[in-house]
């Protein structure tokens, strides 16, 4: 495995969430003290009094705190007015969260200690829920299944892809800015059970699943034909790279000359995975590059000599977001490589995830857009398709994996992949 990157987290607009456990990852910073440190100098440092007592600051930074003299009033307010008994760090963490909102992106929030210890948990694959993959869209206010976990109890049940989750347990109703209580509620001690309703043909199907301790994996592979590989990738997490990497080494030794990658529904995660997937296809180059708010430029995601070499095709549908469309435009441009399906989501801004405070909590912001190697926009745009091939209304699609006879997107890239072999490509 080629070294990986630094750590940046590239999260879809379509927030995935595996069965009550939020699937976007965090990274410690991203570049370190340069584009994320708060900076100041000696001379704005408080002065403390011989007897502690008083503290002496800069205008500058008098000035910096006064802005906050609102939420000041505020808590005092509480303290003399509301009817209970205020519990000041819930308000303070409250106040974090809505200083975030003020910026009004959807990639750009707070964790609480819970959430953030959650959020490091969820990386490592394995939790306790009901093992369904779920999107969430703004533009619609719904949130629907796009993965359900082989042999987990939302499968089980018969909960399938395509269905729309609607309400969990009795009286909340899943929208967007719902999603993680609901994400809350799934999640819990293996043996328990919740009730979870489904829309599905616009009616309502309530299931009860029995929680238990679900195992992500992050890619399937196989042999579609005697020489043509298929390896699909569900999200950039965990220790996908290093998976990808075996999978296709096992591929190549079963005999594939040419491999399809499938990233259909597949809403990102970390970048540095998708760079260590590309480095496996690309000598040295940038697979994507970062622009600041001033016009600078960063070019830290680059790979390096030494590339399988082997024909390619992406799948891609209107699902495949942020470093899938990262992966996808570097192949397409620096390695040949034949894209198939529908426009992609078109999430071209990157976060970076660290903790603040002293209490474990954590944020997540959007810094940058990246832009493709050939210095084209992908933000609200998204990728073309070389090949386009759209389901057919009503179509969900839920295939078995590898069944290229009745997937329709999966028979297309396997008659481009053939068309690319027998051109010589």
């Amino acid at each position: 495995m080629k070294k990986k990157g630094m750590l940046v987290l590239c999260l879809a607009l379509t927030v995935c969430l595996l069965s009550g456990c939020m699937s976007m990852l965090a990274a410690d910073s991203l570049f370190g003290a340069g584009k994320n440190a708060l900076s100041g100098t000696e001379n704005s440092r408080p002065a403390v009094s011989a007897d502690g007592e008083t503290v002496t600051i800069s205008r500058e930074e008098y000035e910096r705190y006064r802005q906050f003299d609102e939420l000041l009033e505020l808590m005092d307010a509480a303290d003399l007015y509301f009817y209970q008994e205020p519990d000041h760090a819930k308000m303070l963490k409250g106040a974090s969260a809505g200083l975030l909102e003020g910026l009004e992106d959807y990639y750009t929030f707070y964790y609480d200690p819970e959430a953030w210890t959650k959020l490091w948990e969820d990386d490592e694959g394995e939790y306790a829920g009901v093992g369904i993959l779920i999107s969430s869209y703004y533009s619609t206010g719904i949130c629907k299944i796009s993965r359900v976990f082989e042999g987990s109890p939302a499968q089980k049940a018969g909960v399938r892809r395509g269905d729309i989750l609607y309400r969990v347990g009795e009286d909340l109703y899943v929208v967007p800015d719902t999603l993680q209580d609901a994400v809350d509620i799934m999640r819990g001690t293996p043996g328990t059970t919740v009730d979870v309703t489904f829309l599905r043909d616009g009616e309502e199907i309530t299931f009860t699943l029995e929680r238990a301790i679900i195992n992500v994996n992050q890619i399937e592979s196989t042999m579609l034909t005697e020489d043509v590989g298929l390896i699909a990738l569900y999200e950039f997490a965990g220790k996908c790279d290093e998976e990808f990497e075996a999978a296709l080494n096992s591929l190549i030794a079963q005999g594939a000359k040419g491999l399809i990658i499938d990233l259909r529904d597949n809403p990102g995660g970390w970048v540095d995975a998708a760079q260590s997937i590309g480095d496996l296809f690309l000598d040295a180059g940038d697979l994507c590059y970062l622009v600041y708010r001033d016009g600078s430029e960063r070019h830290d995601y680059r790979t390096h000599d030494g590339k399988v070499e082997i024909p390619l095709v992406m799948l891609v549908n209107e699902n495949s977001a942020s470093a899938s469309e990262i992966l996808t435009a570097a192949l397409r441009e620096r390695a040949d490589a034949t894209v198939v399906g529908v426009n992609t989501y078109g999430k071209g801004v990157v976060q970076m995830v660290q903790g603040v405070g002293t209490e474990g909590s954590g944020y997540q912001m959007t810094i940058a857009e990246y832009l493709t190697p050939g210095g084209n926009k992908v933000h609200k745009v998204g990728l073309a398709p070389d090949v386009e091939i759209a389901l057919e209304e009503g179509d969900n699609g839920e295939y078995d994996f590898g069944d290229a006879e009745k997937d329709p997107q999966l028979r297309k890239a396997l008659e481009t992949m053939m068309e690319k072999m027998g051109d010589g490509k």
